[in-house]
C-alpha cells in the first residue's frame, strides 16, 4: 500500500480529514504531567488514545521534542511506534539539505523510525527530495510551498500572480521523477492562494496548517484541499491537544477533535 492509499483508507475509515499535531510544550503541559519522570510519552499516548478514531494522520513537530534533549527524542521515537499502524505519521522537520545528508535523514526517519511522510524545505532544489522518495514508493514528502506565517510572502512571492518562489517550487518539483509521493504544505492563512496552488498541482496531497490559532480559512481548505485521490490533511495542534490544562486534557482533546472534524465534514457535505 502506497502513501496515498494508506491516507485515503484511514480518511474513509474515520470519515476525517483532520491531522492532529503532537507538539509537547513544557510551558503548556499541565503541572501534574510535568511531575512525571518522562512526561512526553504519557501525554502523547493519552492524546492518541482519545483521538485515534477521529483523525487521518498525526504530525509530531521535531522541534518540540529537541527542546527536551535526548529524552525528547526517545519519547518521539516511542510515540511514533505507539501510533496505530493504519494511521499515517508525518514528521514535521522541514529538512532541506543536499545529497548524502538527505539520504541520511531518510534512512533514519523513514527506514528506522518508520514515519510515512516528512516535511521538506526545497530551497536547495531536487536534491532535497530525490534522496528521500526517489526509491521509496510507499513514502511521501510534503514540500514547503506556501507557509502559513505572516512573513511568508517576503521570500515566497506572489502566488496569486503565479510568480515567485512558491510558484516555482510547485512548477519545478512537478517535473522531478520520484517513486514516492510529492505533496505540498499550503497554509490556510492565504486562502486565495490555495486555489492557485491546487491549479498548479492537481494531483498532489496538501498538508494545510494555519487553522485555529493562526486564523486560517477552513472553508478554503475544504474547497481546494482535496486532490484527485484523497482529501487534504487539515492540521490542528494547540487547539486540540491543549483544549484543557486540567486533568481532563485527553477528554477535552477528544471533544475539540470531534468539533473540528464535524465542522470539516459539514463543509464537505458529509
Amino acid at each position: 500500500m502506497n502513501y496515498l492509499e494508506k491516507l485515503k483508507a484511514v480518511q474513509e475509515r474515520n470519515n476525517s480529514w483532520l491531522c492532529v499535531g503532537l507538539d509537547p510544550d513544557p510551558i503548556r503541559l499541565r503541572v501534574d504531567v510535568l511531575k512525571w519522570d518522562e512526561p512526553i510519552l504519557p501525554f502523547n499516548k493519552a492524546i492518541v488514545d482519545a483521538t485515534a478514531d477521529l483523525v487521518c494522520a498525526y504530525k509530531p513537530n521535531l522541534g518540540f521534542y529537541l527542546q527536551w534533549g535526548a529524552a525528547g527524542v526517545i519519547a518521539l521515537e516511542r510515540t511514533i511506534a505507539y501510533i496505530p499502524d493504519h494511521i499515517p505519521v508525518i514528521l514535521d522537520c522541514k529538512t532541506g539539505d543536499i545529497g548524502h545528508t538527505q539520504a541520511a535523514w531518510a534512512a533514519g526517519l523513514f527506514d528506522e523510525w518508520g514515519v510515512d511522510a516528512i516535511t521538506v524545505n526545497p530551497y536547495v532544489g531536487a536534491e532535497a527530495v530525490l534522496p528521500m522518495i526517489g526509491k521509496r514508493p510507499d513514502k511521501a514528502v510534503y514540500i514547503l510551498a506556501r507557509t502559513s506565517n505572516p512573513s511568508a510572502a517576503d521570500f515566497q512571492g506572489d502566488l496569486l500572480q503565479k510568480q515567485g518562489l512558491s510558484a516555482e517550487v510547485i512548477r519545478q518539483s512537478q517535473t522531478w521523477a520520484t517513486a514516492g509521493h510529492k505533496g505540498y504544505v499550503v497554509g490556510a492563512t492565504y486562502p486565495q492562494e490555495m486555489a492557485i496552488a491546487r491549479e498548479l498541482a492537481p494531483d498532489a496531497s496538501f498538508l494545510i496548517p494555519g487553522i485555529g490559532a493562526q486564523g486560517g480559512s477552513l472553508e478554503t481548505a475544504v474547497q481546494f484541499g482535496p486532490d484527485l485521490a484523497a482529501g487534504p490533511l487539515i492540521s490542528s495542534s494547540r487547539g486540540i491537544i491543549y483544549a484543557s490544562s486540567q486533568v481532563d486534557f485527553a477528554e477535552a482533546a477528544r471533544a475539540a477533535a470531534v468539533q473540528l472534524r464535524d465542522r470539516i465534514n459539514a463543509l464537505r457535505g458529509v
